[in-house]
């Protein structure tokens, strides 16, 4: 059984992606000014479906913080399926 040298690997995974030969991933996260506009909602009534403060939406939307947690699931769904997320919170 080999032993690995976790260590040896970090250092060898920061010289790669100094060296450019790395393995990059984007992630794209959902853009909630589009989502909100998508779905004809002013900010603070898509902050409201959220649960969100209206100021943590505009901080969204200007680039100043990310969403994360299931503020990030809800825009994900809302993306894909605004019909649902209309529904569940009409119910």
């Amino acid at each position: 059984m080999n032993k690995r040298d976790i260590g040896q690997e970090i250092l060898d995974g920061v010289k790669a992606i100094k060296s450019g030969k790395g393995k990059r991933h984007i992630v794209m996260l959902p853009d909630a000014h589009v989502i909100r506009e998508s779905m004809g909602l002013s900010q603070s009534a898509f902050a409201a479906m959220l649960g969100v403060s209206p100021r943590t939406l505009q901080d969204w939307e200007q680039g100043r913080r990310k969403p994360s947690g299931p503020a990030l699931s809800l825009l994900k769904v809302a993306a894909k399926r605004p019909d649902a997320i209309r529904e569940a919170i009409a119910a």
